[in-house]
């Protein structure tokens, strides 16, 4: 995935945590980001992975 598109992800991930959490949502985008986060890593993980074989 392109790095603008890992950029586009955390920007409306950081413009709904402040709309969200001025309504007392603000966990919902960072749970959302969280899993984001946790896919992405775990695919860089897989990819050293294949590389150290």
């Amino acid at each position: 995935m392109p790095k603008a598109a890992h950029y586009t992800i955390i920007i409306v991930a950081l413009v709904l945590v402040i709309v969200l959490y001025n309504q007392a949502l603000g966990s919902i985008p960072f749970l959302i980001l969280s899993f984001y986060l946790f896919y992405f890593g775990w695919g860089q993980l897989a990819r050293r992975k294949k590389k150290s074989r």
